[in-house]
């Protein structure tokens, strides 16, 4: 049996380190070390969707579940549609251990746990609707007499 310090100091034997992979591996139909021969350590596969129908959600979780990246526009689909959409992508995300960003109105970024996504953008809307608060609350000051 080898020696883990990493154990010893986080109190877990290799067993349980082993059943935390195994756990974090159930939902994917693909595992890690079949993507990386398929792909190569560094290859990520990146699909761009943009669905029409609800009944698409299924196909990007099944790119999810084989470790594929997901680009998904959803300005083809109602408002209604878009929000099951991402309902249902974000049951997904947390099945699988991965993550979901917003990229812009309605873009969005799925990611498996095998990529790894830095940064974050910013929505303009949310920063212009805040400087136009503040816009109208330093009106709102100036025309209040404090004296």
């Amino acid at each position: 049996m080898g020696f883990n310090i990493g154990g010893i100091l986080s109190g877990k034997d290799e067993q349980e380190t082993q059943e935390e992979i195994e756990k974090d591996e159930e939902f994917y139909t693909t595992s890690k070390q079949e993507y990386a021969n398929q792909n190569g350590l560094a290859g990520t596969r990146m699909m761009l969707l943009e669905p029409r129908a609800y009944s698409e959600s299924t196909q990007i979780a099944d790119y999810l579940k084989n470790r594929s990246a997901v680009v998904v526009n959803l300005k083809r689909v109602t408002p209604d549609q878009s929000k099951r959409i991402v309902d249902f992508l974000y049951g997904t995300i947390y099945a699988i251990g991965g993550d979901l960003q917003k990229l812009g109105g309605g873009i969005f970024l799925c990611t498996p746990n095998n990529v790894n996504v830095e940064g974050s953008i910013s929505d303009d809307k949310v920063n212009n609707s805040k400087q136009t608060n503040k816009k109208h609350e330093d009106i709102d000051n100036d025309d209040v007499d404090l004296s």
